[in-house]
């Protein structure tokens, strides 16, 4: 699939996110022709992650058919390997159970990891309390949740 394809895609149907802008590589899977999901995977957000031999599945994005989340993680992990990573990650919302990762052999890594602000000691944020939205009929992205770090080895 074309970056711009699953870009439109992933827009249009994930719950809290827009695609990401860049990646390594993209799939869709399709039912009778029809797009009903797509996953971005490409280097971790992570600056301390990011060691040249892991991915990060960036997006993950369905219709809801049953089965197509761990069938795309399942491929996402298949590509990684031939293409030489030893191992891949993901995150979900602490609130996500992770069944579809379990599924397709994943093991979580680590609890309660990111949410909250980018403010730091070292880069201090000024956080609005109550920005304004252009559009505030659009699900806002849960920002206060903590998330989960799944992975994969796949040597």
């Amino acid at each position: 699939m074309e970056l711009k394809e699953a870009q439109n895609y992933i827009n249009k149907y994930h719950r809290h996110h827009k695609a990401a802008h860049r990646d390594k590589f993209r799939i869709a899977a399709t039912i009778d022709g029809k797009v009903v999901g797509v996953v971005q995977v490409g280097r971790p957000i992570s600056r301390v992650l990011d060691d040249g031999n892991t991915l990060e599945v960036l997006r993950l994005c369905t219709t809801g058919e049953k089965d197509i989340c761990s069938f795309l993680y399942s491929r996402s992990a298949r590509i990684a390997k031939e293409m030489g990573y030893s191992k891949i990650i993901t995150y979900i919302l602490e609130s996500e159970n992770g069944a579809s990762l379990k599924a397709s052999g994943w093991t979580c890594e680590a609890d309660g990891v990111g949410g909250f602000n980018w403010n730091t000691p070292s880069r201090p944020r000024e956080i609005a309390a109550n920005q304004m939205s252009l559009f505030p009929e659009k699900q806002k992205y849960p920002i206060n949740e903590k998330k989960q770090r799944w992975s994969k080895q796949l040597k």
